[in-house]
């Protein structure tokens, strides 16, 4: 999913208007983070020749100072995510190779009682995996909202919409993704403190992993589905800046989504079929393949 997270920021940073000077290489090595260099090095390659990036490089076009933080930090924010689930795969390679009976038999014949049953390894990173969840979810809904704010957007119409001040156009889109992200906090609170003791207090401290694994779970569809609504939204905003094309990467990604029925700009609509079809393309990794195909 943070692969497709990329695309998603780039669908953002490119309707948007934004700028991708900020993932530069050399910008990015001032902070050696492999994740971000990596999320930066994708996103430089997912707006490589945009035509709508290029139309505002001139100072005497654009003159903001900076993009926001949801659309400049973006690396920063996903390579971090990157970084957390190196991380998780490294203990759980370990954990993959591990003797956790209670008691053991040894390589010397012995059997012996022990505590490398306890799930605290696991329990923690699947902790750290759902604030990373909760976190990337909550900077893409912030890139949806700036999308249909027409004081954020720069020149999009409100929402989006077909006939502004009639149409809906994707504003309950991003009320169900505002939703999502709400839950996901909640599901990022740690279960791996959360301690209940049983056994008449002989097992007196326990991981709760299995609970952090099924609320990381639900957190993973909440993530997927909020990454969706940002693909529908940035796809219709890319479709708003016509006749300016995008990046082939994002133009692939427009393409893949409008083949699939997902409807363009237009007249309301009922959009839980887009972005449940999104939502699936975003879980098969289908998004993210196209871009990166039409990337290289």
């Amino acid at each position: 999913l943070l692969d497709t997270a990329d695309v998603a920021a780039a669908l953002s940073v490119e309707s948007q208007l934004g700028t991708d000077a900020v993932f530069a290489a050399d910008l990015m090595a001032l902070r050696p983070q492999v994740g971000q260099a990596d999320s930066a090095a994708r996103l430089r390659d997912l707006l490589a020749g945009s035509q709508i990036v290029a139309s505002h490089r001139d100072p005497a076009v654009c003159t903001r100072v900076q993009d926001a933080y949801s659309l400049r930090c973006s690396p920063q924010v996903h390579g971090a995510a990157r970084d957390t689930v190196t991380h998780a795969a490294l203990i759980a390679s370990r954990e993959l190779a591990a003797a956790v009976d209670n008691p053991v038999v040894t390589s010397d014949g012995r059997v012996e009682s022990n505590g490398n049953f306890h799930g605290a390894p696991v329990a923690y990173v699947l902790d750290f995996l759902a604030i990373a969840v909760a976190d990337v979810a909550s900077i893409s809904e912030r890139r949806t909202d700036r999308a249909l704010d027409r004081t954020r957007s720069n020149g999009l119409p409100p929402f989006l919409a077909d006939e502004v001040g009639v149409d809906s156009g994707l504003m309950i889109a991003q009320y169900a993704a505002a939703g999502i992200v709400s839950e996901l906090k909640r599901l990022a609170v740690p279960a791996s403190v959360d301690s209940i003791p049983s056994s008449a207090m002989q097992e007196d401290h326990v991981s709760m992993g299995w609970a952090a694994a099924r609320k990381l779970r639900r957190g993973i569809d909440g993530l997927a589905r909020v990454l969706a609504i940002e693909v529908v939204t940035g796809c219709r905003a890319l479709e708003l800046r016509a006749p300016l094309a995008p990046a082939p990467a994002t133009a692939a990604v427009r393409d893949l989504v409008r083949s699939a029925g997902v409807a363009g700009p237009g007249p309301d609509h009922f959009v839980s079929p887009d972005i449940e079809t999104t939502t699936a393309l975003v879980l098969s990794g289908q998004v993210a393949a196209a871009a990166d195909a039409a990337a290289r």
